[in-house]
Protein backbone atom coordinates (compact mmCIF):
# COMPACT_ATOMS: atom_id res chain seq x y z
CA UNK A 1 0.00 0.00 0.00
CA UNK A 2 2.68 2.48 0.66
CA UNK A 3 4.47 2.08 -3.09
CA UNK A 4 1.04 2.27 -4.32
CA UNK A 5 0.15 5.84 -2.51
CA UNK A 6 3.68 7.21 -3.25
CA UNK A 7 3.27 6.86 -6.82
CA UNK A 8 -0.50 8.29 -6.78
CA UNK A 9 0.65 10.91 -4.70
CA UNK A 10 3.87 11.42 -6.89
CA UNK A 11 2.03 11.27 -9.95
CA UNK A 12 -0.49 13.91 -9.13
CA UNK A 13 2.68 16.41 -8.26
CA UNK A 14 2.67 16.76 -12.34
CA UNK A 15 0.33 19.17 -11.87
CA UNK A 16 3.55 21.57 -11.37
CA UNK A 17 4.65 20.95 -14.82
CA UNK A 18 1.51 21.07 -16.55
CA UNK A 19 1.25 24.56 -18.42
CA UNK A 20 -2.09 25.83 -18.70
CA UNK A 21 -3.16 25.23 -22.17
CA UNK A 22 -4.93 28.65 -22.88
CA UNK A 23 -2.11 30.31 -22.00
CA UNK A 24 0.30 28.36 -24.10
CA UNK A 25 -2.42 28.65 -27.22
CA UNK A 26 -1.66 32.37 -26.87
CA UNK A 27 1.89 32.42 -26.90
CA UNK A 28 2.30 33.16 -23.23
CA UNK A 29 6.23 32.61 -22.33
CA UNK A 30 6.69 30.38 -19.56
CA UNK A 31 2.65 30.57 -18.53
CA UNK A 32 1.85 29.28 -15.44
CA UNK A 33 0.97 25.40 -14.13
CA UNK A 34 -1.96 23.93 -13.70
CA UNK A 35 -1.07 23.65 -10.22
CA UNK A 36 -0.14 27.35 -10.25
CA UNK A 37 -3.66 28.15 -11.12
CA UNK A 38 -4.78 25.55 -8.40
CA UNK A 39 -3.04 27.58 -5.63
CA UNK A 40 -4.46 30.96 -6.94
CA UNK A 41 -7.65 29.33 -6.84
CA UNK A 42 -7.22 28.43 -3.15
CA UNK A 43 -6.07 31.89 -2.21
CA UNK A 44 -9.53 33.52 -3.63
CA UNK A 45 -11.05 30.91 -1.22
CA UNK A 46 -8.87 31.45 1.72
CA UNK A 47 -9.79 35.12 1.81
CA UNK A 48 -12.74 35.55 -0.09
CA UNK A 49 -14.75 32.49 1.57
CA UNK A 50 -18.13 33.61 2.57
CA UNK A 51 -18.78 32.56 6.08
CA UNK A 52 -22.30 30.69 5.50
CA UNK A 53 -19.75 28.29 3.16
CA UNK A 54 -17.27 25.44 4.69
CA UNK A 55 -13.84 27.18 3.88
CA UNK A 56 -12.07 23.32 4.64
CA UNK A 57 -14.25 21.78 2.16
CA UNK A 58 -13.95 24.73 -0.69
CA UNK A 59 -10.49 24.39 -0.37
CA UNK A 60 -10.11 21.11 -1.04
CA UNK A 61 -12.39 21.51 -3.93
CA UNK A 62 -10.10 24.02 -4.93
CA UNK A 63 -7.25 22.06 -4.04
CA UNK A 64 -8.73 19.25 -6.81
CA UNK A 65 -10.63 20.61 -9.15
CA UNK A 66 -7.93 20.04 -11.78
CA UNK A 67 -6.33 17.15 -10.91
CA UNK A 68 -8.01 14.77 -13.57
CA UNK A 69 -5.93 17.13 -15.39
CA UNK A 70 -2.87 14.79 -14.63
CA UNK A 71 -4.43 12.34 -17.32
CA UNK A 72 -6.35 13.46 -19.75
CA UNK A 73 -4.49 17.05 -19.98
CA UNK A 74 -5.84 20.52 -19.99
CA UNK A 75 -8.67 20.42 -22.40
CA UNK A 76 -9.69 23.84 -23.20
CA UNK A 77 -13.02 25.28 -25.37
CA UNK A 78 -10.74 25.25 -28.31
CA UNK A 79 -9.43 21.34 -28.26
CA UNK A 80 -12.89 19.89 -30.13
CA UNK A 81 -14.05 18.26 -26.84
CA UNK A 82 -17.85 18.61 -25.97
CA UNK A 83 -18.04 19.67 -22.06
CA UNK A 84 -20.15 16.58 -21.89
CA UNK A 85 -17.07 14.41 -23.21
CA UNK A 86 -14.63 16.15 -20.81
CA UNK A 87 -16.11 15.59 -17.61
CA UNK A 88 -16.93 12.23 -18.76
CA UNK A 89 -12.52 11.76 -19.26
CA UNK A 90 -11.83 13.49 -16.21
CA UNK A 91 -14.29 11.93 -13.99
CA UNK A 92 -12.92 8.55 -15.12
CA UNK A 93 -9.16 9.95 -14.60
CA UNK A 94 -10.33 11.00 -11.16
CA UNK A 95 -11.46 7.62 -10.30
CA UNK A 96 -8.49 6.30 -11.25
CA UNK A 97 -6.09 8.86 -9.76
CA UNK A 98 -8.28 8.52 -6.55
CA UNK A 99 -8.52 4.76 -6.20
CA UNK A 100 -5.23 3.77 -4.77
CA UNK A 101 -6.14 7.07 -1.90
CA UNK A 102 -7.22 6.71 1.49
CA UNK A 103 -9.67 9.30 1.29
CA UNK A 104 -10.48 8.26 -2.91
CA UNK A 105 -13.94 7.46 -2.57
CA UNK A 106 -14.06 11.15 -0.68
CA UNK A 107 -12.20 13.08 -3.33
CA UNK A 108 -14.06 11.59 -5.86
CA UNK A 109 -17.45 12.95 -4.79
CA UNK A 110 -15.92 16.72 -4.17
CA UNK A 111 -14.69 16.44 -7.70
CA UNK A 112 -18.35 15.29 -8.69
CA UNK A 113 -19.49 18.20 -6.22
CA UNK A 114 -17.35 20.94 -7.83
CA UNK A 115 -17.88 19.32 -12.01
CA UNK A 116 -21.52 19.22 -11.09
CA UNK A 117 -21.63 22.63 -9.95
CA UNK A 118 -24.79 22.48 -8.27
CA UNK A 119 -23.68 23.26 -4.55
CA UNK A 120 -23.11 26.87 -3.18
CA UNK A 121 -19.77 25.68 -2.28
CA UNK A 122 -19.22 24.42 -5.92
CA UNK A 123 -20.45 27.55 -7.42
CA UNK A 124 -18.04 29.59 -5.47
CA UNK A 125 -14.93 27.74 -6.12
CA UNK A 126 -16.04 27.57 -9.72
CA UNK A 127 -16.15 31.61 -9.43
CA UNK A 128 -13.26 31.33 -7.93
CA UNK A 129 -11.37 29.57 -10.88
CA UNK A 130 -13.17 32.27 -13.23
CA UNK A 131 -11.68 35.31 -11.02
CA UNK A 132 -7.97 33.72 -10.96
CA UNK A 133 -8.02 33.57 -14.89
CA UNK A 134 -9.18 37.02 -15.05
CA UNK A 135 -6.55 37.86 -12.85
CA UNK A 136 -3.94 36.10 -14.53
CA UNK A 137 -5.03 37.47 -17.66
CA UNK A 138 -4.79 40.93 -16.41
CA UNK A 139 -1.53 40.33 -14.96
CA UNK A 140 -0.22 38.48 -18.57
CA UNK A 141 -1.45 41.63 -20.61
CA UNK A 142 0.40 44.18 -17.80
CA UNK A 143 3.41 42.98 -17.72
CA UNK A 144 3.95 41.11 -20.76
CA UNK A 145 1.88 43.41 -23.11
CA UNK A 146 0.20 40.60 -24.35
CA UNK A 147 -3.98 40.88 -25.47
CA UNK A 148 -5.62 38.35 -23.47
CA UNK A 149 -9.22 40.06 -22.98
CA UNK A 150 -10.83 37.01 -24.93
CA UNK A 151 -10.02 35.43 -21.33
CA UNK A 152 -11.39 38.14 -19.41
CA UNK A 153 -14.29 38.22 -21.78
CA UNK A 154 -15.16 34.46 -20.58
CA UNK A 155 -14.24 34.89 -17.30
CA UNK A 156 -16.66 38.03 -17.09
CA UNK A 157 -19.10 36.01 -18.63
CA UNK A 158 -19.02 33.18 -16.57
CA UNK A 159 -19.17 34.70 -13.15
CA UNK A 160 -22.59 35.37 -11.15
CA UNK A 161 -23.24 39.11 -10.21
CA UNK A 162 -21.79 40.20 -6.88
CA UNK A 163 -18.06 40.88 -5.49
CA UNK A 164 -16.12 38.36 -7.40
CA UNK A 165 -17.52 39.87 -10.83
CA UNK A 166 -16.56 43.55 -9.31
CA UNK A 167 -12.85 42.18 -8.49
CA UNK A 168 -12.98 41.03 -11.94
CA UNK A 169 -13.84 44.31 -13.56
CA UNK A 170 -11.82 46.46 -11.14
CA UNK A 171 -8.49 44.07 -11.80
CA UNK A 172 -8.79 43.03 -15.10
CA UNK A 173 -11.55 44.94 -17.33
CA UNK A 174 -12.29 43.58 -20.40
CA UNK A 175 -10.82 46.45 -22.91
CA UNK A 176 -7.63 47.31 -20.78
CA UNK A 177 -9.24 50.31 -18.79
Amino acid sequence: MTAALATALSAALALKALPRAGWVRIGVPAPESVASHSWGIAWLVTVLCPADLDRGRALAMAAIHDLPEVIVGDLTPHDGVSEVDKSAREAEAMRTIAAPLPNGEELVGLWLEYDAGETPIARFVKACDKLDMALQAAIYRRERGLDTSEFIASALARLPPGMLTDLARAVAPPHGG
